[in-house]
């Protein structure tokens, strides 16, 4: 997601330190087991409640970003600098937009109503990626946030294409794909502007300069310090 770290555990930690050891009734045996031959586990399937309660967190969260990220970028759709840059720009927004609907309705399989979900990111219980909290000042932001946010967030949602839980991997292959694409405009949005007039090559320059270290968060601490990778990495909610 926007936020997941994708580093792997130093071999020389005990990353997996603490994590609770395999159930030992016949459910928990036959779950383990699933994770373990890296088969799916679909929604009928039973599974560990804090396997689900973590699947709604993260799932949610990611879908939650996919929509708040429409927004920064949504602003520029009336001041696009030309209606072929507006159609791209729309077209981008709209996909964000289908991404966080594919993921609210893979969060809601595991038992959340899609009510609950908006109602705790409306009340600010619920987490979305701080990077779009960020201002868009210039149109050079629009190509940045394609370019190099969208860049990060493929890096990171790619381990979740193999991630256990079936309906949240299925909704991930094609979120990546037209991520993929997003990526792609935004880079050449730059390279159009880089060939353009002094005041744009400056204006991608201080764009690039606002935006590359907010980008680089987006990897988030290693996972060894983080609270939840290790239980995560567990159970092939993501995986490497």
């Amino acid at each position: 997601m926007y936020t997941q770290a994708m580093d792997t555990p130093d071999p020389q930690q005990s990353a997996l330190k603490g994590v609770p050891a395999a159930g030992t009734n016949a459910l928990q045996r036959d779950f383990d087991a699933r994770i373990d031959a890296d088969r799916k586990i679909e929604p009928q399937d039973w599974m560990p409640e804090p396997y689900r309660k973590t699947l709604v967190r993260q799932i949610s969260q990611h879908a939650h970003s996919e929509i708040i990220g429409m927004q920064p970028e949504g602003n520029w759709i009336s001041r696009a600098p030309s209606l072929k840059r507006k159609a791209i720009l729309l077209a981008k927004v709209q996909d964000e937009g289908g991404h966080g609907l594919y993921l609210y309705s893979a969060a809601e399989t595991p038992g959340v109503s899609r009510h609950a979900l908006l109602d705790a990111l409306h009340a600010g219980k619920a987490k979305y990626s701080s990077i779009f909290n960020y201002p868009t000042l210039t149109w050079a932001d629009v190509g940045v946030v394609g370019w190099l946010v969208d860049g990060a967030a493929i890096m990171n949602q790619v381990p979740i294409c193999r991630c256990s839980y079936g309906p949240y991997a299925r909704a991930m292959i094609r979120i990546c794909k037209e991520e993929s694409f997003h990526q792609r405009q935004g880079f050449e949005n730059l390279m159009t502007m880089m060939k353009g007039t002094t005041a744009q090559r400056e204006m991608v320059q201080d764009a690039v300069d606002r935006w590359y270290w907010p980008v680089l968060a987006m990897f988030g601490p290693p996972d060894a310090d983080s609270p939840n990778s290790a239980q995560g990495m567990r159970w092939g909610i993501k995986r490497i």
